[in-house]
Parts: C-alpha cells; sequence; structure tokens
C-alpha cells in the first residue's frame, strides 16, 4: 500500500514537472517577442510616446525638490525626466547634473524632440534644471514657481539666457 502511494505522489511530481517546464518554455518566446517590439520602435516613435506621457502627466504631478516618490507622483525636475523616460526603457541617473553627462551631446541648433535640455536656474553657469523638449521651440518640465507646481510647457525663448547645454538619450 505505501508502495503504491509513493509512487503517485512520484508520477504526480513528474507531471507537475513536465507542466511547469512547458510553461516556462513556452512563456520565453513572447518575453522575446514583447522584448523585440519594445526594441524595434524608432526614436521619433520613442520620442512621441516620451513627450505625450510627460503631457499625460500635467495636473497629476506635484514638484518637491530632492524627491523621487512615483507611488504619489511628486518629483523634482530630473526624478521627473528619470520616470517618464523609464517607461520607454531608457534609464537615466537621478540628478540633472549627472543626467547632462548621459547620452550624446547636442547643439542647440539641432534639438530634435525628446532630446533633454538643462538650465541654470539658481546659480548662474551651473546646471540645475532639466527638461524633455518637445519640438517648435517648446520644452516641458516639472518646476514651480509664482502659481506654478507641477508639470508645465515653457518657451526655450524664455530660457535663452539660462540655457547651458543638452543631450540625446533615444
Amino acid at each position: 500500500m505505501k508502495f503504491i502511494t509513493i509512487r503517485k505522489m512520484i508520477l504526480s511530481a513528474a507531471c507537475l514537472s513536465v507542466v511547469l517546464s512547458a510553461t516556462i518554455t513556452s512563456a520565453q518566446p513572447v518575453q522575446a517577442a514583447t522584448a523585440s517590439v519594445q526594441a524595434s520602435k524608432t526614436s521619433a516613435q520613442k520620442a512621441n510616446a516620451v513627450v505625450s506621457y510627460a503631457q499625460s502627466l500635467k495636473g497629476k504631478v506635484k514638484y518637491k525638490f530632492g524627491v523621487n516618490n512615483p507611488s504619489k507622483l511628486i518629483f523634482d525636475c530630473s526624478s521627473f525626466t528619470k520616470f517618464v523616460f523609464a517607461k520607454q526603457g531608457v534609464n537615466l541617473k537621478w540628478g540633472s547634473v549627472a543626467q547632462s553627462k548621459q547620452g550624446k551631446y547636442v547643439s542647440k541648433s539641432n534639438l530634435k524632440k525628446g532630446d533633454l535640455i538643462f538650465f541654470s536656474v539658481s546659480k548662474p553657469g551651473r546646471i540645475n534644471h532639466v527638461g524633455i523638449y518637445m519640438g517648435n521651440g517648446k520644452f516641458i518640465h516639472n518646476t514651480t514657481g509664482k502659481n506654478v507646481n507641477g508639470v508645465v510647457i515653457s518657451n526655450l525663448s524664455s530660457y535663452s539666457k539660462r540655457y547651458i547645454t543638452a543631450r540625446r538619450v533615444l
């Protein structure tokens, strides 16, 4: 009697092993296909997605210096860009100075949608703010100020004296 019970347990374990193995094996092509679709997006498609997602967060995100709290949508400028770009599989460091060293340099005259743009908003000549270029002379950023706390769209020309550099990470 004990022999039959042990035999049933061994057969059950073997069947479970086969089912689990088949599940894992069949899931791998799906995961690979998903990664392939993500990787096959062009830079322009990713830039459109980054800008669209950033725009969708207007009125939902709050600005707080030194904060990176995705669960409550409370960010400083660089944790906001980090959060938005992560949705497109781009890993940015936290901090505007750190982000200004990622990707490739882009001249102001060659800006494209999705480029990170860096400014000096408090100490002249020192990077301490970042935004996302949207095209047509506009950028989106998370900031605070008079009657503002959160994601806004600004004219780059209004920040021309504060502009420092840009980087392309897409």
